[in-house]
């Protein structure tokens, strides 16, 4: 449909008048619509209203932040969601602002873990008996692990073609038998695994070996938000007209406007639009294009990968657990393998986040939330035999959440070298974000951020163009608002 034929709709601008029949309009600032609230909507939402556009950001649930959610039910903060700082340094676009807040920070690692969020400087591991892993073992067995992943590099450079992740390690332990384990320690070989595949949320079969360590990740370790990630969320939304519950069903690309419709049939027009819904919304074809997306835009959706993962949080009356950040269960395939974080031990809450990622996570999702609590509950058993029942749990579904489908984008096997570039580009009015379109970052909550704000800038730029006589406005980065004010202060950083 031409936006020159939506005559018969209810449509309206975003200042309240309701468009011509050309559909052109001079006056005012240009406006923009931005689609979903995450953080990459928001922050883009966040950079034009600073720089006097018209915003208006629709948000299909009934809370900002998607993939973002501080669950608060246990009269704490619980993030069911994104819950680490990747990369606690100034160089990160989010550490100006959790300055300014205040937030706290509950570092897991520094920079060169092979688990990526934890170092393993406190943590207990079990087997399926219920006894500890020797912590000598669990050494041992990172260093042979260290020792897989540096060989990938070359398993990567002999190979014109591309293949996963675990199709290289079978090879690397073919080639070295003396990094082959047994017994407990292939278990325990099979707990990092699995600790690999929460870092990309995907088994390790569908994980690109060309591509797995080629992530920029910042320096400075993973910091836990102690607070949750709410308070940063609710900063960076002041005052920008969100319009929730407002689930977005069509995009009509024109000319010189863009219309959205919402699910009850209403209609916002608008000079240009961002995009910034899950990858696995796009993936399912959820939002319709008019015209449709092209052939290369389709293709770098289609060919991204998108994975899960998910929490079972529980609340205790009593700690019955140790002191230390982690707790795992070991297991002869990473499948069977568990996690269980401590909030404890960060937080001083009585929580224990249980943490599941690719086809787990997945099955997982079919069965009810009281059946996912007993299978928790069984493991934990196992290693603490006077383990009290919770009082409360919480269940995060994300692969089958309406609204997400999924948890972050991978490098599926085989991926095309462009793939970011043509996820990325604008389409006439019609500009892209989230963390699947991160320059460097992918899967990050400051990835998605600073996709977002690349969106907002890229479209505030295509539009001064277009309508021109603009030049009365500036950019102003949401992250210089909180710049002057934190600049001496330090990122508040514990590790109990």
């Amino acid at each position: 449909m031409d936006l020159k034929d939506h005559s018969s709709f209810t449509s309206y601008l975003l200042d309240g008048t309701f468009p011509s029949r050309t559909g052109s309009r001079h006056n005012s600032s240009p406006s923009v619509v931005v689609i979903g609230g995450g953080i990459s909507g928001i922050a883009a939402a966040r950079i034009l209203q600073n720089a006097s556009f018209k915003v208006l950001l629709l948000e299909s649930k009934d809370r900002i932040g998607g993939r973002i959610h501080t669950d608060y039910t246990f009269g704490c903060p619980v993030d069911m969601g994104a819950s680490w700082l990747h990369g606690v340094c100034n160089e990160n676009p989010l550490a100006p602002m959790i300055r300014h807040l205040g937030l706290t920070l509950y570092r897991t690692s520094g920079d060169n873990s092979v688990l990526y969020d934890h170092d393993l400087e406190s943590f207990m591991l079990f087997g399926k008996d219920g006894k500890q892993v020797p912590k000598q073992t669990v050494v041992e067995v990172g260093d042979a692990f260290k020792k897989i992943l540096n060989e990938t590099e070359k398993v990567r450079d002999e190979y014109s073609q591309d293949m996963s992740i675990r199709q290289a390690i079978s090879i690397i332990l073919d080639r070295h038998p003396e990094l082959k384990q047994n017994g407990l320690a292939h278990e325990v070989l099979q707990w990092y695994i699995c600790r690999m595949e929460a870092w990309f949320a995907a088994d390790t079969n569908m994980i690109s070996l060309k591509s797995w360590d080629q992530e920029q990740v910042l320096s400075g370790g993973h910091g836990l938000m102690v607070q949750g990630y709410y308070p940063l969320m609710k900063a960076l939304a002041k005052d920008i007209d969100i319009r929730l519950n407002h689930r977005v069903k069509r995009i009509t690309n024109g000319y010189n406007k863009v219309m959205v419709t919402v699910e009850d049939g209403r209609i916002f027009v608008a000079d240009a639009a961002i995009v910034t819904v899950p990858i696995g919304v796009l993936k399912a074809n959820l939002i319709e294009f008019e015209p449709k997306l092209p052939e290369w835009k389709v293709s770098a959706i289609t060919d991204l990968g998108v994975g899960n993962e998910n929490k079972i949080a529980l609340q205790f009356d009593n700690v019955f657990w140790p002191n230390v950040e982690l707790l795992g269960v070991v297991a002869s395939t990473s499948y069977a393998c568990g996690y269980f974080l401590n909030l404890h031990k960060a937080t001083g809450n009585p929580v224990l986040v249980y943490m599941a990622a690719g086809s787990l996570a997945d099955d997982l999702e079919k069965l009810s939330d009281e059946a996912l609590v007993d299978f928790v509950m069984l493991q934990l058993k196992k290693m603490f035999p006077n383990a009290t029942n919770p009082v409360q749990y919480l269940v995060s579904r994300w692969g089958t959440d309406p609204d997400i489908l999924g948890c972050y984008s991978y490098d599926a096997v085989g991926k095309p070298m462009d793939i970011y570039d043509k996820l990325r580009a604008p389409i006439g009015n019609l500009f892209f974000g989230g963390e699947a379109v991160s320059m460097d970052h992918q899967g990050s909550v400051h990835g998605a951020y600073s996709a977002g704000v690349l969106a907002a800038e890229n479209c505030r730029h295509h539009l001064i163009k277009k309508l021109g006589s603009l030049e009365m406005i500036q950019l102003v980065s949401s992250r210089e608002e909180f710049l002057e004010a934190a600049a001496v202060v330090p990122l508040q950083i514990s590790r109990m």
